[in-house]
This record gives C-alpha cells, structure tokens and sequence, in this order.
C-alpha cells in the first residue's frame, strides 16, 4: 500500500526498519518449564532506533519534532520522571534537529537507590545540554507549565509541547508504522497468527499498535503489560481514545474498544519500584539471549510476557513477538537492584 504516513511532517531520527529476530534459547529455557511448547518467540528491537541510546520514543519523535519545525518552533518542552527514557531520546531529538530542549521532570517516584538521582538517563539528559528543571511529585503540573512556556515565549522563543511519553495523536503515528513494519516482518518469514506483547504506559505505543492493526485491516493482535497505573480498565479506556484521535487523524474508523488488551498484573507495587519478577526476567533475557532490559518497562513487560507464555495464554498462535522498547540506560540507576 502507498505509505499512509507520507502526508505527515517527519524528521529523520530513527535507523529502521528495527531487528526482528527469534528468541530461540529463550523459548528452550521456558520450554523447559511446560508441556507442550511454546509458540516461537520473537523480539522486535526498537532499543536499536539509534537515538541516543535508541527505544521506542524515537519513532514518536520523528513526527512530534516534524510537528515542531513545520509551526515554525524553537524550542521543545516535555516533561517525565527523573529516569525518563522520554526525555533523553527528546533531548537528543532536539539536539539532532537544532532546537533548544526544557525537559521539565517530577521527583515523583519513591526510589532511594544512590544512582537514581545522577545517574541513567538522568546523566544523558545532561550530556546532551537539556535545560533541566526538577519539582517535587506534588507540584501543580499545570502552574509548572503555564509558567515555563510563559517564561520560553517572553524571552522570544517558540515552544513546542510534547505531552509526557510522546504520546498523543502525532506521536502515536509513529506506531502505526512501527506495526505495518512488524506485520511486515512476519509475512515475509510466513509467519500466519501471531500476537505482539509490549511494555505500556503512557498509550502512545499502543495506541499506534491498535491503529496500525486497523489500518491494515489484517495481522498480529497487540496485548500491553501495564507498568504505569493501578487503575487498569481506566488506563485501556484512555489508550482506546488515544487510538480513537489516531485513526481520526488517519482518517480511517476508530479500532473497537476491545483491539485494546491490557493485562494489569505485573506492575507492582506502583511505577518505578522494582519487582522479584523484573529482575529475573532482566537476567534471564541477558543471559540467555544476550539482550539488556530496563527496570522500569521492559524488564516489568518481559515479566508478564514470560508469566502469559508459562500460563499458555498464548497457544493460539503460531509467534509471540516482544516489543522491546529501549530504557537500558535506567538500568545504571538502579544498580543496587542486580
């Protein structure tokens, strides 16, 4: 099909298409663990995007900086946790593209780990020459912005927003292809069902997912690990809508609200703290694939990845692919817990 993306504003930032590739010795070590085995497992490496240590908010990036420079802006402001994958690969997309970035990041998860507060991300955000602003977990969000964007513009820049995680309808776009590239991928290893499972928080990666899929009209169905709120069934709805504005600005139907399955059990005592799960999931994946997880989402994702694959919940298809979403850098902020 014509690409449907074309139309949109988009700055180059990600190396793709991204590795798909077959975890064989993981699926032999679960193999190990039930009968019968397994579907085949795959891994899709969007830690691999190339941006600074690549993951998944690059290709949001793409078209949220495309947004920018297209209204003419100068100035970039987002906004996350202390650990933010988000902020760094924006920090380096605006670096990237010559704009000045304000990464605005709430001390808003309960972690004392020694490293939390320099290192990871932190130290990236650094490196790449973000204004960095902290406020505490309880700060008015809304007063914070209000007063840093007054602050850009009375200085006679141009700011441009980008909401928490990249996610909304713009940034989403860059999971719509990140699909039709798995779906791709698939096909061309003949591969028939099959079912895409993913770290989610913010929704902007899922919604994209779910609006690919009904692009597409056809390919591997999406289920999220939730590593972000308590409140799941109000979490999905949310994706669902995001989803909803995607296809809108695609301007195709809205993707029915069961296309979005969130399984709710693996996130912990809340976002951030780690789990027993995670760390054996991080390890178990380094060990036998040779492959750096995160603590926060993909270490948290491959947990429920690994739990549904033991459980059998996913015999109904012939592949399982796990998206990997980057976040390795967090790891050196969490060093007390490996």
């Amino acid at each position: 099909m014509p690409d449907p993306l074309s139309r949109f504003p988009r700055f180059q930032l990600a190396h793709l298409p991204t590795p798909l590739t077959e975890m064989v010795r993981l699926r032999a070590a679960l193999t190990e663990r039930m009968e019968p085995p397994p579907p085949r497992l795959f891994i899709k490496r969007d830690d691999c995007t190339g941006l600074a240590g690549g993951g998944n908010k690059t290709r949001k990036l793409e078209f949220l900086i495309g947004d920018a420079l297209a209204k003419g802006c100068d100035t970039v402001v987002t906004t996350g946790a202390l650990q933010s994958n988000h902020a760094r690969q924006t920090a380096a997309a605006a670096a990237t593209a010559g704009l000045r970035c304000v990464l605005v990041l709430f001390d808003s998860v309960p972690y004392e780990g020694h490293a939390y507060r320099g290192s990871g991300n932190l130290l990236l955000d650094r490196i790449l020459g973000a204004d960095i602003r902290i406020e505490p977990a309880d700060a008015d969000a809304g007063a914070v912005f209000a007063r840093v964007m007054a602050e850009i513009e009375a200085g006679g820049s141009r700011p441009y927003l980008v909401p928490v995680g990249g996610s909304n309808a713009v940034g989403s776009l860059g999971y719509v292809g990140a699909y039709l590239e798995i779906a791709d991928g698939l096909d061309a290893l003949r591969i028939g069902a099959a079912r895409i499972v993913h770290a989610s928080s913010s929704g902007g990666t899922q919604a994209g997912l779910v609006t690919g899929r009904q692009l597409r009209g056809r390919g591997p169905s999406v289920t999220g690990v939730n590593v972000y709120r308590s409140d799941t069934d109000a979490m999905a709805a949310s994706i669902h809508a995001l989803a909803c504005k995607t296809a809108a600005l695609l301007g195709i139907s809205a993707p029915a609200a069961d296309a979005v399955t969130l399984d709710g059990r693996y996130l912990g005592e809340r976002y951030g703290i780690p789990t027993a799960e995670m760390r054996m999931a991080v390890e178990l994946v380094a060990r036998q694939e040779g492959v750096l997880l995160d603590p926060v989402y993909t270490g948290k994702g491959m947990a429920g990845f690994i739990a549904q694959v033991l459980a059998g919940d996913h015999a109904d298809v012939e592949a399982l692919v796990f998206l990997h979403t980057g976040g390795m850098p967090g790891l050196f902020a969490y060093d007390g817990e490996f």
